[in-house]
């Protein structure tokens, strides 16, 4: 019998609980929780797939080469696959390369008892894009701590959308949860459907409710989650379009700066050479800036974005649409540069500008609204948390949620922030 290729694929979950994170004899992360608790949520949750699949849990293992097998078949999976590990992130003190602590490693034994973490990348890099998630709720030893801090991220492979939080060394776990905050977080969201987030969302709800603990690695960070391709990496307001092109340039237009190299393969037209509106067949400045941004030159995108917003300001006022368009393309390029103050204070500002002209199910302000729910659940700290968080509340309350625990999570942060004396709560 002939079967399509919808017919012939099928998902898998892949969850590994390495070893326990202990400080002063008190377990600060418990892998083995988190495990069975992730291990109750249906794999079409987990996955987002009604395709037929397999849940494989692997707790306390103690040889790599088990762990190895079990990543090779789930890698071998044709339909979508997630991958979850929670445990202790350590290091070979040899050749200075990060594991995966598995049961009974020691600091002597990294090299013979832990999985490497290159092992994972390797195993993953031949799958299809789009179709692989991992998910990490680690804990790095203050061996790893350094080597994590010098890497600035924990890469699983270019094909894989990778979500999750290292918490570092000697923090104080919050008193009677045996399932981490981020993982529960994270399965509370998936059991309160019936719509399931994706999982930017999920993995943003799950960063802003958990309380973690100050100095924590999120995962994406900025510059990985604005590289990514397919609409992550170049959103709407980046794209080109009749209707939120800029206009006909003014007559003396803001100065641009100009890139300092020649390396891209289309120059940035300069507003001052632009007699009409621009053109989609290499007049729009938008995707030279978001290639700017995305090879990692902040500074000279930003730059551009703000001379290009002031000359709209000019030609159309602060209340036009191509206005509001470029402040979104302004908050995201601060997204991707990690300044999340700025950029929770443009998409709340556009989305508010949004709301009045377009009213409350725009999806253009839904969509400013979670820009401005990320950005913030980012900032740590706590002055500009309590400066944005009212703003960001009174959008959040005046549309239609598709999911009111936004609104709720938002609400419970502010509340925190407001009463907490601790820079912890800032986490919250």
């Amino acid at each position: 019998m002939h079967l399509n290729a919808l017919e012939q694929q099928r998902g898998h979950v892949l969850l590994i609980a390495g070893d326990v994170a202990v400080r002063r004899r008190t377990v600060q992360l418990a892998p083995s929780a988190n495990l069975a608790a992730l291990a109750m949520v249906p794999a079409s949750a987990l996955l987002d797939s009604g395709l037929p699949s397999d849940t494989v849990c692997l707790d306390g293992a103690r040889d790599p080469n088990t762990v190895l097998t079990r990543l090779r078949t789930a890698a071998a999976t044709p339909g979508p696959l997630l991958v979850y590990l929670s445990g202790r992130l350590t290091v070979d003190r040899r050749g200075r390369r990060l594991h995966l602590a598995l049961a009974g490693t020691t600091a002597a034994s990294v090299r013979y008892t832990s999985l490497p973490w290159e092992w994972l990348g390797s195993e993953l890099r031949a799958r299809p894009a789009g179709l692989t998630t991992v998910l990490l709720d680690l804990a790095a030893d203050k061996e790893a701590w350094p080597l994590l801090q010098e890497y600035g991220s924990l890469p699983a492979s270019p094909s894989a959308e990778v979500y999750g939080v290292i918490c570092p060394p000697a923090f104080a776990p919050a008193a009677g949860a045996a399932v981490s905050g981020y993982t529960r977080h994270w399965i509370e969201q998936l059991r309160r459907g019936p719509g399931r987030p994706g999982n930017v969302q999920l993995h943003a709800l799950a960063v802003s409710a958990a309380a973690l603990p100050p100095g924590t690695v999120v995962l994406p960070t900025a510059r990985e989650l604005g590289m990514r391709p397919g609409p992550q990496q170049e959103p709407h307001y980046f794209q080109q379009s009749h209707q939120s092109q800029p206009p006909r340039q003014p007559q003396h237009p803001a100065p641009v700066p100009t890139p300092a190299s020649t390396a891209e393969p289309e120059p940035v037209p300069d507003p001052a050479a632009v007699s009409g509106p621009v053109s989609a067949s290499g007049g729009d400045p938008r995707p030279h800036i978001h290639a700017l941004a995305t090879a990692g030159r902040h500074v000279e995108a930003a730059q551009l974005a703000q001379a290009w917003e002031e000359y709209v300001l000019q030609a159309c006022g602060h209340a036009s649409s191509e206005a509001t368009g470029w402040v979104e393309i302004r908050a995201d390029l601060a997204r991707m540069a990690g300044d999340f103050p700025l950029a929770t204070r443009l998409w709340i500002g556009a989305g508010q500008a949004r709301l009045a002209r377009q009213g409350a199910d725009a999806p253009e302000v839904h969509a400013a609204a979670a820009g401005a729910l990320y950005c913030w659940a980012q900032v740590r700290d706590r002055p500009l948390a309590l400066e944005f968080g009212p703003g960001l509340v009174a959008l959040l309350g005046a549309l239609p949620l598709a999911d009111p625990r936004h609104l709720l999570l938002a609400e419970q942060r502010l509340q925190a922030l407001r009463t907490a004396d601790r820079p912890r709560a800032l986490h919250r």
